[in-house]
């Protein structure tokens, strides 16, 4: 079976480049020169886009630069309106004490990174959905998916129940979607994982035509080969895209249960 790196690195596209530089519409302060002062802050600007909320110092630890360094890029990022602070949690064991800050990104930030073509696909989708109706919409995105799902489908081929979230979460990183996998492993019978999208190429254009997040979720449940959820969209403006992921032993339970409930009835 081929490696987790051998499998990620065939699924990248163009939309990873979403993440590198600004779109035509985006920001002027998000740059391709990794090495400047720009540079720098935009990379802290993706690293909060890409691991959600973090603190200072674990920016500092990241970037191996300074404290007061990573501070002075936060302030600017702050007062550009791409970032915002929240307030972390403090567990009950730790205490009393400050508790610790942490830095998310905004819409602001979000839409620095995100495809310069939104409008003229909006423009296009309208335009189909007037002259062939609704439906034809939901058609043209299944379509948009099936070369993406057949690609991961072969990213995920030998893959275990227990690693396919995992290597979805990675593939769907490498096309720019920024994805994490949490929870139980979906070979147990927990309640199973969620799969975390913290960047939408499309979320602008998603907003008005959700098909696309509908044929996305459809999608994923072919490759899982388990039923999922979408419990939140950046569409529809929460901070990240969440998909719950049923445990492929759970549902063998519910199975089960059901079929010792009506074992007694005979045909």
């Amino acid at each position: 079976m081929k490696s987790v790196d051998q499998r990620t690195s065939s699924v990248g596209t163009a939309r990873g480049a979403a993440l590198g530089a600004a779109p035509a519409h985006g920001p002027a302060h998000v740059p391709a020169q990794a090495g400047s002062e720009p540079g720098t802050r935009a990379r802290i600007a993706r690293l909060i886009l890409e691991n959600g909320p973090v603190t200072a110092a674990g920016l500092s630890t990241r970037l191996n630069l300074t404290p007061a360094a990573v501070r002075r890029h936060l302030d600017n990022l702050l007062a550009d309106g791409m970032i915002e602070t929240r307030t972390a949690r403090r567990p009950a064991s730790r205490g009393r004490g400050r508790p610790a800050k942490l830095f998310a990104i905004t819409d602001v930030g979000r839409s620095a990174f995100e495809h310069a073509y939104d409008d003229l696909a909006t423009s296009a989708l309208r335009f189909l959905a007037e002259t062939a109706g609704p439906g034809a919409v939901a058609e043209f995105a299944r379509r948009q998916l099936a070369d993406l799902e057949d690609r991961y489908r072969g990213v995920l081929s030998g893959a275990t129940p227990a690693q396919r979230v995992q290597i979805l979460a990675e593939a769907l990183s490498a096309d720019g979607y920024a994805a994490s996998a949490s929870g139980s492993p979906v070979d147990t019978a927990g309640p199973g994982q969620q799969l975390c999208q913290h960047h939408c190429p499309v979320a602008h254009v998603a907003a008005e035509f959700p098909q696309l997040c509908e044929a996305e979720t459809e999608a994923f449940a072919r490759l899982l080969g388990t039923p999922v959820q979408r419990l939140a969209t950046i569409a529809h403006g929460d901070g990240i895209c969440t998909t719950h992921v049923t445990a492929p032993a759970l549902l063998g339970a519910r199975t089960t249960n059901t079929d010792n409930a009506t074992g007694g009835i005979s045909v």
